[in-house]
């Protein structure tokens, strides 16, 4: 079965696979700054870590928890 996914969206979405390790370890922890989301991350980014950084962390200093459900399939 196809799935009917626009190409420029899964583009977008692909590029998130270059993000700098850390940078998706601070998000996945809940360490992001309170106003990075999704629009921010369909923006074009460096390719080096270090300007992604920059980008993304640096020029937002306030970090914010996320509550996140435990998960259930322990």
């Amino acid at each position: 079965m196809s799935e009917r996914i626009d190409r420029s969206y899964l583009g977008k979405m692909l590029r998130l696979t270059l993000l700098a390790p850390d940078t998706v370890e601070t998000m996945l922890d809940g360490r992001q700054p309170s106003d990075l989301g999704t629009p921010q991350l369909m923006e074009p980014l460096p390719a080096e870590w270090s300007e992604q950084r920059q980008a993304l962390l640096s020029a937002r200093p306030v970090p914010c928890r996320l509550h996140v459900q435990p998960s259930l399939d322990r």
